[in-house]
């Protein structure tokens, strides 16, 4: 019983850090090919995928046109 009360908690703790990093990380496959976060071709971040369509930003909008940021100039 008391080898129970030394494994269970760090398990639950590294579920719980696993479940949570995760989550706040982009996952999606446009964030993994450009290594970029999404507010960079987002203005804001939703769960809601109409509305990421629909908040794009200049980097945004070139890569839904050339599915790459090769050869985009970020405008200062």
């Amino acid at each position: 019983m008391s080898r129970w009360k030394v494994i269970v908690p760090p398990v639950i703790a590294l579920g719980g850090l696993l479940v949570c990093a995760t989550a706040s990380f982009g996952t999606t496959d446009a964030a993994k090919a450009t290594k970029q976060k999404c507010v960079y071709c987002h203005e804001k971040v939703s769960a809601d995928k109409a509305a990421m369509k629909s908040n794009l930003t200049g980097a945004g909008k070139y890569y839904s046109e050339h599915k790459s940021l090769d050869g985009y100039q970020d405008k200062k």
